[in-house]
């Protein structure tokens, strides 16, 4: 498909890919956006997860199935589920899905033969994964999802134990808020979604109705490519973007910090500069990237990043439940927001969102551990 197909075929995005519901949206004036801003980027709280739940299980065999560990979410999340595994004593075996549906497929029916005692699918989606799940279930094999379905918790009819993942209607309503602080009302917005994974047209979908609440504010257009080819695609498509929206490109929001890996050099060859528009937010992971280019002010602004090691730490509870035969914890993490103003909080110093609410040791206590 030529690019500008792309570019009209992305506009439409919302309205021929998935039927995903966006909430009834309120307004989004400025005074509203700042508010919503600054709840997002305040430090982490006490603890506010669980705090009772069962004994760790003994001797258990875990694999995670990641998406593509070159994703900084998913990798950062197989970085918390090693750390909690470890904790708790079980045995544990990662396989990379390199990114294609044919290598996660691959991956996962490799799972399902080792016959563990839990799989944790890494940012591998429900629907995509459909029958290697089914597969599972029959098996007896606890399957925990992390971004595997479009809400966060258990889902009807998808034979997961629970799902892990903040709120993505909440992620997108904090990323477009930040766009209209930012612009003062004024964005003019190109929104990055992978069509592959319903959530992640969901919080596409989201972020574009958001913006559009913003009464000086427009949507320019919706751009769907596959995060795992976003090497290839994204440099031609900044170029093509700059071309046909010149100055009223000023904001991108993308559902992940992986399309700006790739953003920087076309920006720079158009005499962008780092800190020249279009101001770039992801509504999340938190990479490692995104966290060197906010720090530096150069190609991103912001990210609202996922708490990737407590995200793992809390799929091996959720999986430790499972096998204690008790419902799942139901904590969703709180949203937050990334800028280069608050990066020095919460691990930021480390380059990852990492709550300083002493998760690690309340789950520990949980497993008496």
């Amino acid at each position: 498909m030529a690019f500008h197909q792309m570019l009209a075929s992305g506009a439409a995005i919302a309205a021929v890919m998935y039927a995903t519901s966006v909430m009834a949206l309120e307004p989004l004036d400025l005074a509203t956006a700042k508010a919503i801003v600054a709840k997002a980027g305040a430090p982490a709280e006490a603890w506010d997860g669980p705090t009772a739940g069962p004994k760790a299980q003994v001797g258990k065999k875990v694999i995670l199935v990641s998406e593509d560990q070159r994703n900084g979410g998913a990798l950062g999340v197989s970085e918390g589920v090693t750390e909690a595994a470890k904790a708790i004593g079980w045995d544990l075996r990662i396989l990379d899905g390199a990114g294609s549906i044919s290598s996660r497929s691959a991956a996962f029916s490799q799972a399902i033969a080792l016959k563990p005692d839990v799989i944790i699918a890494d940012n591998d989606d429900a629907n995509e994964q459909n029958a290697n799940l089914k597969k599972a279930a029959a098996a007896g094999i606890v399957v925990i999802g992390w971004h595997s379905t479009i809400k966060p918790g258990q889902n009807p009819g998808v034979p997961l134990f629970t799902n892990i993942s903040t709120d993505p209607q909440n992620v997108a309503r904090v990323s477009a808020a930040l766009a209209v602080v930012h612009s003062n009302g004024t964005a003019g917005v190109v929104v990055f979604t992978d069509s592959t994974e319903k959530i992640s047209v969901l919080k596409s979908n989201a972020m574009a109705d958001n913006i559009r609440q913003c009464p000086g504010c427009s949507v320019l257009a919706t751009i769907d490519t596959p995060l795992a080819d976003v090497a290839n695609r994204v440099p031609q498509m900044t170029t093509s973007l700059l071309q046909r929206f010149g100055t009223k490109w000023t904001y991108t929001l993308a559902i992940n910090d992986g399309f700006y890996d790739f953003m920087g050099p076309s920006l720079k060859a158009a005499k962008r500069t780092g800190a020249d528009a279009p101001h770039n937010i992801a509504g999340g992971d938190g990479s490692l990237a995104a966290f060197e280019r906010i720090r530096s002010g150069t190609y991103q602004i912001a990210t609202v990043a996922e708490p990737l090691h407590l995200h793992g730490w809390q799929a091996i509870d959720e999986a430790n439940r499972a096998l204690s035969k008790q419902p799942p914890s139901g904590y969703v993490a709180a949203t937050h927001l990334v800028t280069k103003a608050d990066i020095a909080s919460d691990g930021g110093a480390n380059n990852i969102y990492d709550p300083a609410n002493g998760y690690r040791d309340e789950y520990r206590k949980i497993w008496g551990r």
